[in-house]
């Protein structure tokens, strides 16, 4: 039986990327049927393009955990504590990014852009500790 901390990593990247990679063609339709509300937002753009590819990356990496945690980090505690550091962290970055797209103001994004660091700091951690476990 697998662990809960791997299905729980299985079920976010698979999550992540379902909403995702979806996002990135649906910006490329935007763009693509020159939609206003879109181009017209230089920071809107950068955001949910951010937001598409952090996804996506984030989306991969927690199905790698997944893959290679039960080999590789022997401890259970360590896998649970990498794999709740990395799921939040991976749904954080996208989020923030694509909030931060939402209600922009000129030049800034919206306060939404605050999770991102939150979530940078949640992945970073769980990676380390992914680095550091012993098998």
């Amino acid at each position: 039986m697998m662990d809960t901390s791997i299905t729980k990593a299985l079920k976010t990247g698979w999550m992540l990327l379902a909403v995702s990679l979806p996002l990135g063609l649906t910006l490329e339709v935007l763009h693509g049927f020159k939609v206003r509300g879109y181009l017209a937002s230089e920071v809107r753009r950068e955001m949910w393009r951010l937001a598409h590819a952090h996804g996506t990356l984030l989306g991969l990496t927690c199905l790698a955990f997944a893959a290679l945690a039960e080999r590789h980090i022997a401890s259970p505690d360590a896998r649970r504590k990498i794999s709740r550091d990395l799921r939040f962290g991976a749904v954080l970055m996208p989020l923030g990014f694509f909030l931060g797209g939402i209600l922009n103001y000129e030049g800034d994004p919206s306060l939404g852009i605050a999770l991102v660091p939150l979530g940078g700091v949640l992945v970073i951690v769980a990676l380390v500790r992914a680095a550091i476990a012993r098998a």
